[in-house]
């Protein structure tokens, strides 16, 4: 159909898997997602050892747990989000109502913005945990540094989801009303009873005469 509403065009047409999957945001949504599995996946693998004295794992991270426990966090909950809106962005097009698609858009600009800064947060937090751990050979440098390489990209794809979710939002309904006519208002008001009302014409008339007439006196 005609039209573009919140970046789609309207909905009733038919589901273009080719085309959606070219799209900018989608593209960078798969990658945003690919890049939180490879986050939380070398920690969870290789981001946890035991010395030989103790059997009790600790982080690779200068032995902080809190750094591979918000690592874990951002990466699982990101690699959700990507899911959740990959599949919004899929059936964006079959949504008719203007405000739930204005909803969605605004949903994935405030939620790309903040994990946009936890990224931020995060690639300083295991960047600067990995510069105070004790330069010994660790079996899991490479999945560190993967972590943290991987952590700053992620930096980036989410900010560019910032700026397609903006576009979107700038875009806004070009050819779509968001405002609900109430139909009632089409038709006229009904008419003033109390103000067309009119008396019968007789009514004075049958009045008087009751009024003149008088009984014969016996």
């Amino acid at each position: 159909m005609e039209g573009n509403v919140y970046g789609a065009a309207k909905a009733g047409g038919a589901f273009d898997l080719q085309n959606f999957l070219q799209q900018p945001h989608t593209i960078t949504r798969i990658v945003s997602w690919v890049f939180s599995i490879i986050v939380f996946g070398c920690i969870t693998s290789e981001g946890y050892m035991n010395s030989i004295h103790s059997p009790n794992l600790k982080c690779i991270f200068n032995q902080n747990v809190d750094a591979c426990h918000y690592g874990v966090a951002i990466g699982v909950i990101a690699f959700l989000i990507c899911i959740v809106f990959f599949a919004l962005d899929a059936y964006f097009p079959q949504i008719s109502n203007a405000i739930q698609r204005k909803h969605i858009v605004m949903a994935d600009l405030g939620i790309s913005g903040v994990w946009t800064f936890l990224w931020f947060i995060g690639f300083c937090f295991l960047t600067n945990q990995w510069v105070s751990t004790i330069p010994t050979p660790i079996i899991g440098a490479d999945s560190a540094r993967a972590a943290i390489a991987f952590s700053f990209f992620s930096i980036f794809s989410w900010g560019l989801l910032i700026c397609f979710a903006f576009k979107r939002y700038r875009m806004g309904a070009e050819d779509f009303s968001e405002k609900y006519m109430d139909p009632t208002n089409d038709y006229p008001p009904y008419p003033n009873v109390a103000e067309n009302y009119q008396q019968p014409p007789f009514g004075n008339a049958v009045r008087s005469d009751t009024e003149e007439y008088k009984p014969p006196m016996y």
